[in-house]
């Protein structure tokens, strides 16, 4: 039975909404009309319906171009997350509408407002105007009533709809950030007041829970076809890979692209007369768009129309903003991003990479204006003179840290889009710009990656332990320790994995937007590898933080599946992907609010604790003992002169302009060459004690026979001869089995005899009176 013509047209009006959080009433809105038949007869450029239930009116403003003539009936069926609510055959003719009884060829424009009964009111669920991002569709056949054609479908269109509510809301995006930015600074205080343990910990969740954040932006970033709480969800971390709009900054990138020979696009500026599709399907579904423009082409000498049609598929697949044959616009993938965030595609690249420039100017203003507010601090008597002064000292070496931790932060955006950029060629500058930036801050991270292994490799060798030196140093651990202080120390090496793991997502999401289905495989086999390695390596510094990164890739790798159905090669109903995008969004909703409580509450009981570092539980890699801050310690023995001269005569950091690596590591020759010069033998040199059992290790400055650090030190396995003895050997008693054969005596006579000298302060404590 036919219901009033109202009916079909509400259902069509009132099922239809596009984000817009200004509306205070329920409404129900729709800005584009898609087409979803191969050949199909009939588009609109422009399509803008608004629903308001409240004084029952739809409003209804479309520029349609039809090629169809004659008498056509309309078969409307509305659909919810895939599941059909409403199912009507209805006449135009009884609209009153001039071009739509009979239909002629031709553009058609309509603008008018539909009144709506309270019968097709009810027709629409109560939760249809407060679920957010509703995924909601309603599709109409038009079905020939005569002619040749009469009851074959000769055309057919689509419009997603929603409800004025979403989850893409800014409150998340700024809570989101200034989480995570709060956790990064305070982490680098603590470390400054020298709570290394404590800042450690604190600096790997919030950099784990950032990466988080990249993760779930990549998501939204890729061409699969999302489902429209996904799309929101996932515009709500977009900044934290720079795609930010500020409205000044736009002015300002469109003229330089012009300014440099490209050509910048105006979607913008036309969304008053055209229709933008955001696309929940990748490239099959836009090249069924483009099926008019095609059959026109097919009509041209094959000598014009070959060259034509690889023209326009190239143009395509190259350039970010597609328009159809009947003058709509298509976005998709990164274009899809782009367009919800209000910026120009052709402006997409250069806005990341002003934002990471900012971001590194600024944190770099930061850190000298803190250096000299300490410095007046002290002066004045404001401060302790010994607050923040391993920072104080080495605040260059501290800065050249930070900055390789945010090139580590910013390589996922920008490796994303420099690559994406060399399938745009937006204009020539910007195709340098690309190559630039991504060879640049490739090159930065795997040497700083060459550089952890090599130190750690050297501490392996000289003390069989890579955590001595990488976390003794100050140097090393203030400019490279962003590589390596949150995995434990025997897996330094991770951060080649990791970069290799960010970059095989880049390019995925780079080079395959024009195949959904070719990054959701990339995705999901790249997630699982992470998942296994993260499970079984277990490369972070403890359990807990273990724990936190495994979670993560877990979340990580299910997405990755949730991805795969969303490509539709399972060819699932379309229930259960509406349904599928509802879990991912509750699904890491709650995920993400546990991370972020988590980091809260750690970072606040770590700020107000007594001793932060007493929260933790020690490594197992004994780097804690290595961390301590030297400027703590006392200079009154020969032995701490000694670490005091090889640091560089001051406490904590070279005075120096620290531009030489490998001149400033306690590991190279310069400390060597400052040993020689008090005297002292080197390491290497002294084969004789080798020989006895005392691989290569620095000498005592009190007699230079005798090694340093003895290779039955507290941090070696014990090697005592003496079974029975349970404490460690003195090098002053002469019973001590390691030390019974030095100067070939068996007592401390002849150590005095040798050294011909007055007893030093550690004789005196030997006994010696």
């Amino acid at each position: 039975m036919r219901l009033s013509l109202t009916r079909p047209v509400a259902a069509f009006a009132s099922l239809a909404a596009l984000v817009s959080p200004v509306f205070a009433e329920p409404i129900l809105q729709s800005n584009s009309l898609n087409s979803c038949q191969e050949n199909s007869l009939f588009s609109a450029s422009l399509f803008k319906v608004v629903f308001t239930p409240n004084n029952e009116t739809a409003n209804v403003d479309i520029v349609a171009v039809s090629s169809v003539q004659g008498n056509v009936t309309f078969d409307v069926e509305v659909s919810a997350y895939g599941f059909p609510i409403i199912k009507q055959k209805v006449s135009p003719c009884d609209l009153g509408l001039a071009g739509l009884c009979p239909m002629t060829a031709g553009k058609i424009p309509l603008n008018f407002n539909l009144p709506v009964t309270g019968d097709a009111l009810k027709q629409v669920p109560g939760i249809a105007y407060n679920f957010p991002d509703l995924d909601a569709t309603v599709k109409v056949l038009f079905t020939m009533t005569d002619g040749p054609e009469a009851g074959n479908s000769v055309a057919c269109v689509e419009a997603d709809i929603s409800n004025g509510k979403t989850v893409d809301l800014l409150g998340v995006k700024w809570a989101t950030a200034i989480v995570a930015g709060l956790a990064l600074t305070s982490s680098a205080v603590m470390s400054g007041l020298g709570h290394y343990n404590a800042a450690s910990h604190v600096a790997a969740n919030a950099l784990s829970l950032f990466g988080y954040f990249q993760a779930q932006a990549m998501l939204g970033l890729t061409g699969v076809p999302l489902p429209p709480v996904v799309m929101s969800w996932t515009q709500d971390f977009q900044w934290s890979v720079g795609i930010i709009r500020l409205e000044f900054m736009q002015d300002i990138f469109t003229w330089y692209q012009r300014a440099t020979g490209g050509t910048p696009a105006t979607l913008f500026d036309s969304l008053t007369t055209v229709s933008v599709q955001v696309e929940k399907r990748s490239l099959d579904f836009i090249e069924a768009g483009l099926s008019l423009a095609k059959r026109s082409v097919a009509m041209m000498p094959r000598s014009i129309a070959e060259p034509l049609g690889q023209a326009m598929k190239r143009d395509l697949m190259r350039r970010a903003n597609i328009e159809t044959s009947s003058g709509s616009y298509i976005v998709y993938g990164i274009q899809r991003v782009a367009f919800r965030a209000g910026i120009e595609s052709t402006n997409l690249f250069l806005t990341c990479l002003v934002f990471f420039c900012l971001l590194v100017i600024f944190v770099s203003l930061a850190v000298a204006a803190f250096k000299g507010a300490c410095e007046m601090a002290v002066k004045n008597k404001m401060m302790d003179s010994d607050k923040f002064l391993d920072f104080r000292n080495g605040w260059l070496t501290v800065l050249k840290g930070i900055l390789f931790r945010l090139t580590l932060i910013g390589f996922p955006s920008m490796s994303i889009m420099c690559l994406w950029e060399f399938t745009q060629g937006d204009s020539a500058a910007l195709m340098v710009l690309a190559v630039f930036f991504l060879l640049g801050m490739t090159a930065t991270l795997c040497w700083a990656a060459f550089k952890v292994i090599m130190i750690a490799r050297r501490s392996i060798v000289m003390h069989n332990n890579p955590a001595y030196i990488l976390f003794s140093d100050p140097q090393a651990l203030n400019k490279w320790g962003f590589l390596y202080v949150q995995f434990r120390a025997s897996a330094y090496y991770f951060i080649l994995p990791y970069l290799g793991y960010l970059g095989l997502k880049a390019m995925f999401i780079a080079f395959a937007q024009h195949s959904g289905t070719v990054q959701a495989v990339g995705f999901l086999i790249i997630e699982a590898g992470a998942l296994i390695a993260a499970s079984v390596l277990r490369p972070w510094m403890d359990k807990s933080t273990n724990s936190f990164n495994i979670a993560i890739c877990a979340i990580n790798f299910v997405n990755s599946i949730f991805l795969m159905i969303f490509t539709e090669v399972f060819n699932q109903p379309r229930l259960v992907t509406g349904v599928v995008g509802v879990v991912l969004w509750i699904a890491n909703a709650s995920f993400a609010l546990v991370l972020l409580l988590m980091l809260i509450v750690t970072t606040i009981i770590v700020i107000f604790r007594d001793n932060p570092d007493g929260r933790y539980t020690y490594m197992a890699d004994d780097r804690t003992s290595f961390m301590k801050s030297q400027t703590h310690l006392t200079t009154t023995t020969e032995l701490d002169a000694l670490a005091a001269t090889a640091r560089g005569g001051k406490e904590g950091f070279n005075k120096g302009m620290d531009l030489d690596d490998d001149a400033e590591s306690i590991t190279s020759d310069s400390l060597r060459r400052q040993t020689e010069r008090l005297g002292v033998p080197s390491a290497h040199s002294n084969n004789s004690y080798n020989n006895q059992g005392y691989s290569n290790r620095p000498q005592s400055p009190a007699n230079p026979s005798m090694p340093f650090f003895p290779a039955d030190g507290p941090r070696s396995p014990p090697r005592y001869q003496d079974s029975g003895s349970m404490r460690a050997p003195s090098p002053f008693d002469g019973g001590s089995p390691p030390y019974r054969n030095l100067n070939n005596s068996p007592g401390p006579g002849a150590f005095r005899q040798q050294n011909n000298a007055s007893p030093s302060p550690w004789q005196r404590g030997a006994g010696y009176d």
